[in-house]
C-alpha cells in the first residue's frame, strides 16, 4: 500500500462508489415503514454525482483541500436535487477524513465544522425532507465521525513516530557510547604499551651500549650490563603480555592475572635506573600506617609517571644527571614529582612530542586528566626539568 498509493486510492474510490451504489437501492422508508432493498432506482443525475465523487477520492492524499470541496459540492447538489437522495454524501465524509488524517487538529476543527454545518443546513434547510429527517441527522453524524477518526488517527500516527524517534535516538546514543569507550580503551592501552616499551627499551638500550663499550676490557662489567639487559626485556615481555591480554576475546587462552603495576614496586623500579647509570633518590609519605592505601588507579597512574619521567630523564638529561622521587599523601590529594638536575651537555628543553612520535608527557596529561588531576611540567630554574602531577585520591 506504500509502494503504491495511487492505486491504494483507486482501489478505496471504487470500494466507495460501491457502497454509495448499493445504498441508493435502499431505502430507509418502505411501503410498511420498514427499510427494504430494491424498491427504488437511483436518476441519472444521482449516479454521475456518485462516479464524479468516487474519481476526485482517487486524489484524495494528494489534494486533500481540493477533493474535498469539490465531494462537498457534489453531495450539496444532491442533497438539494435528489430525490430519493443517493448516498453521495459517503464521498465528502471520506473526503473529510483524509483531510483529518493528514492535517493538523486547529484545522480539523474548523474545516470540519465548517464541512458538518454546511451539509447538515443545506440538508435541513433546502432538501425535500422534513428537517428532522434521520437522513438529515445521519449527515450530521457521519461527517462528525469522519473527522473524529480522522483526527485519532493522525494522533496515533504521531505517538508511534516519536516512539520510533526515540528508539532510533537511543540505538544511536547506545552506539555513540560504545564508540567512546572503545576509544577510551584504546587509548589506555596506547598509554600502557606506551610506558612499558620507552621505559624498557631505553634501559635495554643504555645497558647494551655499556656491555659493548667495556666488553674487550672488563668482560665482568659488561656480563652484568646484559644480565640487566636480559632482566629489562624479560619485564618488558611480561607487562606487554598482561596489557595484550585485555585485547583477547572470549575463548581465547585465558589472560595473566598478575596485578597492575604500582607505588608497591616501585623500588624495582628505581633499581632498573640506577643499574643503567641514573642515581634516584625516592621518598614516598603516605600518611600513618592506619590511613587506607591509594585507590588502585590513582596507584596506578602514580607509578606510570615516575616511570615516564625516569624514562625521559635517561634519554634526555646529560652525564651525571641525578634524579629525585617523591610521593606525598597532602590531604585529600596524592602529589608526585620527579626532578632532575640536567647534568652537564642536557637537552635545555625537552619536547613533549619528540621526533621519533613519543607521547610522554602529553600521556602522562591525559592519565592525570583521566582522573580529575593536573600535570605541570617544564625546565626549572637553574637547569634540568619537572614534572609535578596532583591526583585526588
Amino acid at each position: 500500500m506504500r509502494a503504491h498509493p495511487l492505486a491504494t486510492d483507486a482501489l478505496v474510490a471504487l470500494g466507495a462508489f460501491a457502497t454509495m451504489l448499493l445504498g441508493s437501492f435502499a431505502d430507509p422508508h418502505g411501503p410498511h415503514g420498514q427499510p427494504t432493498f430494491g424498491t427504488r432506482v437511483p436518476h441519472l443525475l444521482s449516479l454521475i454525482l456518485m462516479i464524479l465523487a468516487a474519481a476526485a477520492l482517487v486524489l484524495r492524499r494528494r489534494h486533500p483541500r481540493a477533493v474535498l470541496a469539490a465531494t462537498s459540492a457534489l453531495t450539496l447538489t444532491e442533497l438539494v436535487t435528489g430525490e430519493p437522495r443517493a448516498p453521495v454524501a459517503m464521498g465528502a465524509v471520506v473526503a473529510l477524513y483524509t483531510l483529518a488524517s493528514r492535517t493538523d487538529r486547529p484545522t480539523t476543527w474548523r474545516v470540519g465544522l465548517l464541512t458538518m454545518a454546511a451539509l447538515t443546513g443545506v440538508a435541513m434547510l433546502a432538501g425535500p425532507l422534513p428537517w428532522y429527517a434521520q437522513e438529515n441527522l445521519g449527515v450530521f453524524a457521519w461527517t462528525g465521525m469522519a473527522a473524529a477518526a480522522g483526527d485519532a488517527v493522525r494522533s496515533r500516527r504521531a505517538f508511534i513516530d516519536a516512539i520510533r524517534e526515540r528508539a532510533e535516538r537511543a540505538e544511536r546514543t547506545r552506539e555513540e557510547e560504545a564508540r567512546r569507550r572503545v576509544a577510551e580503551e584504546r587509548l589506555r592501552i596506547a598509554r600502557d604499551l606506551h610506558d612499558v616499551v620507552a621505559h624498557h627499551i631505553a634501559l635495554v638500550n643504555v645497558q647494551a651500549g655499556v656491555a659493548a663499550h667495556v666488553m674487550d676490557k672488563r668482560p665482568d662489567q659488561a656480563k652484568e650490563a646484559l644480565a640487566h639487559v636480559r632482566e629489562a626485556s624479560r619485564s618488558a615481555l611480561n607487562e606487554l603480555r598482561a596489557t595484550v591480554g585485555l585485547l583477547r576475546q572470549s575463548g581465547d587462552p585465558e589472560a595473566p592475572t598478575e596485578p597492575a603495576p604500582g607505588l608497591a614496586v616501585l623500588d624495582a623500579l628505581v633499581d632498573t635506573f640506577r643499574h643503567a647509570g641514573l642515581p634516584v633518590d625516592v621518598i614516598v609519605q603516605l600518611g600513618p600506617d592506619p590511613e587506607p592505601a591509594l585507590p588502585a588507579a590513582v596507584d596506578l597512574v602514580a607509578y606510570r609517571v615516575i616511570q615516564e619521567a625516569l624514562t625521559n630523564v635517561r634519554k634526555h638529561a646529560g652525564p651525571g644527571a641525578r634524579a629525585e622521587v617523591s610521593v606525598v599523601r597532602v590531604g585529600g590529594s596524592a602529589e608526585v614529582t620527579v626532578l632532575d638536575d640536567g647534568g652537564s651537555g642536557a637537552d635545555p628543553s625537552p619536547p613533549p612530542v619528540d621526533p621519533g612520535g613519543g607521547h610522554g608527557l602529553l600521556g602522562m596529561r591525559e592519565r592525570a586528566g583521566a582522573l580529575g588531576g593536573s600535570c605541570f611540567a617544564g625546565p626549572r630554574y637553574g637547569g634540568g626539568y619537572r614534572v609535578h602531577v596532583i591526583l585526588p585520591v
